[in-house]
């Protein structure tokens, strides 16, 4: 057995189920021994979507995500789509091919620094010398993604070092260095407390059971981040909705108010502060995202089991406000709006996957979500091209029936993923709004910018034929009738939909 052998027991061992990738040299090893493997490996058009799907696949299931790549050529394609799941903190196992330690350093046919350039865009870059380092470095962090999920992590095998058959491994046991020293000081706060918060993020779903108990006993009213949306149902009175720069006017009213903020598993960015609440409890288990004057460095599920709640009493302060939101244009033919209204009432149960652009503005402005997971989109780093391989991702993780709303600049960053969506038979339909144009872009340049629209135009194929040239059945709508009967149809995917819409502003933040 060499490493790469041992390489993949492992992660079978570790339940393991599929994989997203491209073969190459410097990689080969390991792609020998996932062929007898119980491993599958789903075979994308690019590296980046590999990533991006790893992604989508942890953010709609919880489970681990897995992407394998050669070298530099292939290793380097990853790098978008690995700073877009290092923003939002999803832990995926990153896993490139390099040229043998010898080459190291040199100007060897594509050879770069590849840990020095992931070392940025991931938890850990890892560079083991030999099988015994590789070894103990693939359970390390195994380790990490499955209790301390903050992020990628990445190793960088050489081909001689996967190639090896004299190696130790390793039976790894950490514990993860909390720091709960002002856990009594918060407790002190909560005592104290008439109108406590909670804010909930993606850090928080795996104590969404307990978290629902604590405030539907207590009557503690709950706002979250956008990744968090549908912890506790949107149709629950206790949710609040978004808080932060899309705050709902009850969300608002509660953050203004409150005198004790509980802020579970958030990142804590300034699309959610504009400035830190003096009485703000962060918790969470990446201490570099820490702020506040309480916080506390640890798991979600720890902190919840160590603080005693008592009866919160200004719910029905904060519900005395009316919390519907106007927008113009929901029933205009055909505004973007109009149309993502009505694909989220027809697909309402299903997971809605986003990409970039004033369609991500209008899906998670309309779009309510009475469980986690159903609604899939890049926060920080917000790259355009994410939303296909990202369903990809969520359909292999779940099995389930995945819808794409997406744009039509973005859906052409990662277009050739439509072979990887026939090839898997996978049950995704994707909506592509065509406003032949980056309107965000466009909207930034006339109202922030005073000039008028300078590369924005776009001259588009026509996606249904497209999507036909894939093997994909495709149809083609322009106006809000012919909208509303396809939805009326039982569309199931491989489907591409083609949504022609005006040029529309999307609504700023307050």
């Amino acid at each position: 057995m060499n490493v790469a052998d041992a390489f993949v027991k492992i992660l079978e061992e570790e339940g393991i189920e599929e994989v997203f990738g491209i073969p190459g040299e410097q990689i080969m090893p390991l792609y020998k021994a996932l062929s007898t493997s119980n491993i599958t490996h789903i075979l994308t058009r690019h590296e980046q979507a590999a990533a991006h799907a790893a992604d989508g696949y942890y953010r709609a299931s919880g489970k681990t995500g897995v992407c394998i790549s050669t070298a530099s050529p292939g290793a380097l394609n990853f790098t978008m789509a690995l700073a877009t799941a290092f923003k939002d903190n999803i832990p995926i196992l990153v896993i490139t091919g390099d040229n043998e330690l010898k080459y190291r350093n040199t100007d060897h046919f594509q050879s770069t620094p590849q840990v020095d350039i992931f070392t940025h865009i991931t938890r850990a870059s890892y560079n083991p010398l030999n099988g015994t380092e590789a070894m103990y470095v693939l359970r390390a962090a195994i380790y990490e993604l499955k209790t301390i999920p903050k992020g990628p992590i990445h190793i960088n095998l050489s081909k001689d070092v996967l190639l090896e058959e004299d190696f130790n491994d390793f039976d790894l046991c950490y514990l993860c260095e909390d720091d709960m020293s002002k856990i009594s000081e918060a407790q002190e706060l909560i005592d104290s407390s008439r109108k406590p918060l909670f804010i909930l993020g993606a850090g928080a779903i795996t104590q969404r059971e307990v978290i629902k108990e604590i405030a539907e006993k207590y009557q503690i009213p709950i706002t979250t981040t956008f990744h968090a949306k549908g912890i506790v149902s949107e149709d629950n009175p206790l949710n609040l909705g978004l808080v932060g720069i899309r705050s709902t006017p009850r969300a608002r009213y509660a953050f203004e108010n409150s005198d004790c903020i509980i802020a579970l598993g958030i990142k804590a960015s300034e699309r959610t502060f504009a400035e830190v609440p003096d009485n703000l409890i962060h918790v969470n288990i990446n201490k570099d995202v820490l702020v506040g004057n309480y916080p506390i460095h640890g798991k979600v599920r720890d902190f919840l089991s160590e603080i005693r709640f008592h009866e919160s009493r200004w719910l029905d302060e904060i519900l005395k406000i009316d919390n519907s939101r106007v927008f113009d244009g929901l029933d205009d033919d055909l505004k973007p709006q109009a149309a993502i209204k009505r694909i989220l009432e027809r697909f309402d149960d299903n997971i809605i996957v986003s990409d970039a652009g004033s369609h991500t503005t209008w899906t998670s402005l309309l779009k309510k979500s009475k469980k986690p997971g159903q609604l899939l989109f890049s926060g920080a780093m917000a790259p355009m091209g994410y939303g296909l391989p990202a369903a990809i991702g969520a359909g292999i993780a779940t099995g389930e029936r995945v819808v794409v709303i997406n744009g039509d600049g973005d859906v052409q960053m990662n277009i050739q993923e439509l072979a990887t969506i026939r090839e898997n038979n996978l049950d995704i339909v994707i909506f592509i709004l065509n406003n032949s144009e980056y309107g965000i872009i466009r909207q930034w340049q006339e109202e922030f910018y005073d000039m008028d629209p300078y590369q924005v135009r776009l001259n588009n194929p026509d996606f249904a034929k497209l999507a036909s040239s894939y093997g994909i059945d495709g149809e083609r709508v322009d106006n809000l009738d012919d909208l509303e009967l396809l939805l009326q149809k039982d569309l199931t995917g491989p489907l591409v939909v083609e949504v022609v819409v005006e040029s529309e502003n999307i609504p700023l933040p307050e």
